[in-house]
């Protein structure tokens, strides 16, 4: 690697110390213009009890150009402090407690980074997570660092007449007179935040935009006021927005007894942003992804990414801003716990059968391929060098699985007393894993140590189950736990305590009812590495069904028959076990498939998983979204996954397109009938009934173009140019798309003409194409990187084009190696400013030592290519080294 790439010096768990001064408040005031931005910080800092007489002030920065510095208002000498673009050090503080005033001088229109101050539309607007302030001024730019601010904002009238910060706003007027840079007609605004809070949940927003308002009443009877400010003309958008936070707003009091706690509570929604959105205090900016619907431009997909994400960021006020990190190391004890919170919000306000599918199907396609690869790394990891690199599925949703356990573990009332503790202990402190746990052991006298080693290591647990059966009608478990194998992980690994949800069913579905040996009625709990259970009186003819409801994220090998497999898919009561059988029916098909066409021999059909599948189909009782998740197939990257080392993206890509299409053609008939059973449904209508409706039309339908027919590809380009909602338009050109049929082309020159100025709907236009399965694909894609809606400055467009593509399994690995040389091309392109976006696509071959050797060795070559860029920010060449490793 030339040493010209910047790498930053590992931080380490083990080296944490508090800082030796405390900043008890934080003054601030911007000077806002577009390319001149003063910022003054008045900080008032203390030493910390136990600090060293000798200890200095040592503030980080980034980038920033220091215009004056004072200590108690005098103007600091130049020998008594340093100033770099990075770091801002006074050499000796007073003693007691002082104030330091500093002026930074900043160009939000310059900033393409989106962290710190920056323009977005017609906006200013910050990104402070994870250490975004110091891009704006000097400070101690960590998490366990709380103090409470207060915010004026100045700015001319015209351009920005929307003047926010956290807290509530406590005064405003206009500015007399005029300043050397940016004229008269200038006005201000006061804000203050009473809560002490960590520098990363800053945020400021000023600009002309539109506001939607409502309110919400509390438990308590305190009325809060809600806004969401938009750009003009997206006022109309943000009705559901605001119905999701007002409903989870309430959920949490009545869930967790957590009540707002300011006077307001505001959504600002810009077009250009790295994250999803952002859990300010009070003051919560979001992608306008994630806020902005209406039926013509916005898929069902959409409305539930928009009332899980405004949970989530709402949710984060108890479980995030309250109580907060004590460092980054801990960070998955607010993004884990949260999206635990925001999924059981998902899963009352949906179908919980679905939701918790999901769930699964998330982490299976991005967090179980990141836990067995080289990017893998425990939940709370012990050293990084670069903390935007570890915003992962490992932490969000690996974190939120092992929370989820707890409550297993515990049940609903134990981990609710766990949570209380937890909200009374730790209210306005940043804190650890260790202390989280400890309210749980404490609420409920019991023992999470061995448990805590989930936190700690790397890797997805393998459970075997081995099933005996006796004669006298009983039934012996032996289950096993033991590791994938990490090259990069050494030494022996303690054993889990893995909760394991399970029944008998019995001929009917019904449950039967068992004991244990040691009275285990629906739970097993493994702790050691070899456990053995015991059930009496068990029916010949019952089944075991064990890991319900996935309660716990591991990979399970239990030896079923396909016949078994088919009975618990048509009988369990529970159903996402349910649904795992239907999956494990199609994995193995798809497996033997793929074996089968490596050989050169005829795969063989997938009888039971037909048979499964038209069971489900024809059962009126089960929900219609729960048949659209039956009915979609492992994705292509699962099946390479389940495949293991040495893949074929070729072989897999035609082992699924032949499993596809002999179920659709077994199954034409009940899917044609479907199909037109649900096609004249209310398809404007966004509630939960229609919604589970087009899913499983279109499931059908999806089924029904893959058999090659071509009036099945003719009906879904018919949906797609009269479809009055964009799910319907979407799920028929994705059809198209993932089958490369030429239909595919008058739909999407018919959406671009109809959507062009919609950048939503933009974004899902060059997904499709991306995601296209042609040869022309890649030259399409390249050529798009120039069409005019299009900006390597946007983050949703690149995620939509190049993510998109680094997505399309078949391809994005060309067996030339066309698709790596181009992500790495781009993700050097898209480094010089915006290394965090950069890094992020890099995920595309986050499994690329599993490839067959020559796609392996094409993958490598272009990794190493990039890691010879000059200038590679420290983002990337972390994530390429880490990709790379050291062999």
């Amino acid at each position: 690697m030339t040493t010209q790439n910047r790498r930053k010096q590992a931080i380490r768990l083990k080296d944490y110390q508090p800082t030796p001064f405390a900043i008890e408040h934080t003054d601030l005031l911007f000077e806002l213009g577009n390319e001149v931005t003063d910022v003054t910080a008045t900080l008032t800092l203390s030493k910390r009890p136990g600090a060293a007489d000798d200890a200095i002030v040592d503030f980080v920065g980034d980038g920033l150009v220091l215009q004056a510095i004072e200590i108690n208002g005098a103007a600091l000498a130049e020998t008594a402090y340093s100033a770099t673009p990075d770091k801002l050090t006074i050499h000796h503080p007073p003693a007691g407690e002082f104030t330091v005033k500093i002026v930074t001088r900043l160009n939000p229109r310059a900033n393409k980074k989106l962290m710190g101050l920056y323009r977005s539309g017609s906006a200013y607007c910050t990104q402070c997570e994870a250490e975004g302030f110091r891009r704006i001024t000097y400070f101690y730019d960590r998490p366990d660092v709380l103090s409470t601010y207060t915010v004026r904002i100045e700015a001319d009238l015209v351009e920005a007449p929307v003047l926010l910060s956290n807290g509530n706003q406590i005064e405003s007027g206009p500015l007399a007179g005029a300043d050397k840079f940016h004229g008269s007609g200038r006005h201000y605004a006061v804000w203050h935040d009473p809560f002490p809070k960590p520098s990363y949940l800053f945020a400021l927003v000023a600009g002309d935009l539109a506001c939607v308002e409502d309110s919400f009443t509390t438990q308590s009877g305190r009325k809060v006021v809600l806004r969401i400010f938009v750009e003009h003309g997206n006022e109309g958008k943000c009705d559901y927005a605001m119905d999701a936070l007002k409903r989870s707003m309430r959920w949490d009091e009545e869930r967790f007894g957590r009540e707002y706690d300011l006077d307001i509570f505001m959504i600002v929604a810009v077009s250009d942003f790295n994250m999803g959105a952002m859990e300010n205090k009070g003051l919560n900016v979001f992608n306008d992804k994630y806020v902005l619907t209406d039926p013509e431009a916005a898929t069902d997909a959409d409305y539930y990414g928009v009332e899980r994400v405004i949970a989530h960021e709402y949710f984060h006020n108890w479980t995030g801003n309250r109580i907060t990190c004590r460092d980054w190391f801990q960070l998955c004890l607010k993004e884990g716990l949260t999206v635990y919170r925001d999924q059981e919000f998902s899963a009352d306000m949906r179908s919980a059968a679905v939701q918790r599918i999901g769930d699964v199907r998330s982490l299976l396609a991005r967090q179980f391929p990141e836990d067995q690869g080289p990017l893998a790394h425990p939940v709370r990891p012990e050293v990084y060098e670069e903390i935007d690199n570890f915003y992962t599925a490992t932490v969000y949703n690996k974190g939120a699985e092992l929370v989820r356990m707890i409550d297993t573990i515990l049940g609903r009332d134990g981990f609710r007393k766990g949570m209380d503790l937890y909200f009374e202990r730790h209210d306005g402190e940043a804190t650890t894993i260790e202390a989280f746990l400890s309210s749980f052991e404490d609420a409920n006298d019991t023992d999470l140590s061995n448990f805590s080693h989930w936190y700690h290591q790397a890797g997805t647990p393998v459970v075997k189950i081995d099933e005996m059966h006796h004669e006298d009608g009983s039934r012996r478990l032996t289950i096993s736990q033991r590791f994938s194998e990490l090259p990069h992980i050494d030494g022996e690994r303690p054993a889990l305590t893995i909760p394991l949800a399970f029944g008998y069913v019995g001929p009917n579905g019904e449950d039967v009812a068992v004991v244990g040996s040691n009275g285990e009625t629906d739970m097993l709990l493994l702790s050691d590495k070899a456990q053995g259970f015991r059930f009496d009186n068990v029916p010949q003819d019952a089944r075991l069904s064990i890991n319900r409801n996935f309660s716990a994220p591991i990979v399970l090998e239990q030896k079923q028959s396909p016949e078994d497999q088919v009975f618990i898919a048509e009988r369990d009561s529970d159903p996402f076990n349910r649904w795992q059988a239907v999956q494990n029916l199609a994995m193995t098909s798809l497996k033997a498939a793929n074996t089968a066409i490596l050989t050169g021999q005829k795969p063989q059909p997938p009888l039971p998983l037909v048979a499964a599948l038209a069971s489900l189909l024809a059962n009126d009782a089960l929900d219609n979204s729960f048949k659209a998740q039956c009915v979609q197939l492992p994705q292509l990257q699962d099946v390479a996954e389940a495949v293991g080392t040495g893949f074929n993206p070729d072989a897999i890509a035609h082992a699924h397109a032949y499993i596809d299409a002999y179920v659709a053609l077994s199954l034409e008939d009940d899917l044609a009938g479907l199909y037109q059973r649900f096609v004249k449904a209310n398809d404007t209508a966004t509630d939960a009934t229609n919604a589970a409706r087009r899913a499983l039309k279109n499931a059908a339908l999806r089924l029904l173009v893959a058999t090659d027919k071509s009036e099945y590809a003719a009906l879904a380009a018919r949906q797609a140019m009269q479809a009055d909602n964009m799910t319907d338009r979407m799920a028929a050109l994705m059809a198209l798309c993932r089958q490369g049929r030429t239909e595919r082309a008058e739909p999407l020159v018919d959406m671009y003409e109809r959507f062009d100025s919609n950048g939503l709907v933009m974004d899902k236009w060059l997904t499709l194409q991306a995601m296209t399965n042609s040869d022309e694909t890649l030259s399409t894609v390249r050529a798009l990187l120039h069409d005019p809606v299009f900006s390597m400055e946007n983050p949703n467009r690149v995620r939509s084009l190049i993510g998109g593509f680094a997505s399309n399994f078949q391809q994005f690995n060309r067996v030339d190696g066309a698709g790596y040389q181009f992500l790495t091309r781009q993700v050097g392109a898209l480094d010089t400013h915006n290394p965090q976006i950069a890094a992020r696509l890099l995920e595309g071959l986050r499994s690329w030592r599993k490839l067959e050797p020559g796609r392996q060795r094409l993958a490598r070559l272009a990794l190493e290519k990039l890691r010879e860029q000059s200038g590679l920010s420290s983002n990337v060449a972390d994530i390429v080294n880490r990709l790379i490793g050291s062999d």
